[in-house]
């Protein structure tokens, strides 16, 4: 079985990040989306919110588990028994970031990073930016994704 790890803070997740779970689904068995609890980040959402939320997106997709977790990477995907860790570009700045942390999680435990280009449409939308929509009160709407019923 072919298992990916899609880590992130994911404060709050968004459609880009949702269009990065759709696109992996085809490519794996399994996908575990892990949300990272970062003690020296200040977050808009506790864990356990932003667990729910996301969950709540993917409660008909049996193929997709959410979990939060307080460690590294690797060792979320080692539990997970994942081979894989699943991450999205959306710039060259990104990419060199993602260089650096897919060779050293491919040292440290032999797992593999695949990584997909974000969609045009979603290269603008990152968390922070949600983050920062939502506190001056504007509606974040087109940029959240919904449960569906």
């Amino acid at each position: 079985m072919k298992t990916a790890i899609f880590p992130g803070s994911f404060d709050p997740f968004t459609v880009g990040h949702a269009s990065i779970v759709a696109r992996g689904l085809p490519l794996f068995d399994r996908i575990v989306i892990g949300v990272g609890i970062n003690d020296n980040k200040r977050s808009l959402y506790t864990p356990e919110q932003r667990v729910a939320r996301i969950a709540a997106l993917y409660h008909n997709e049996p193929r997709i588990r959410v979990v939060a977790y307080n460690d590294l990477t690797i060792d979320l995907a080692h539990r997970e028994q994942a081979g894989f860790i699943l991450r999205g570009l959306r710039s060259v700045k990104d990419f060199e970031y993602e260089r650096d942390i897919a060779a050293m999680n491919s040292r440290l435990g032999g797992v593999e990073t695949v990584l997909l280009f974000t969609e045009a449409q979603y290269a603008h939308i990152s968390s922070s930016v949600v983050r920062e929509l939502i506190a001056f009160g504007k509606d974040v709407s087109d940029f959240v994704p919904q449960p569906q019923p």
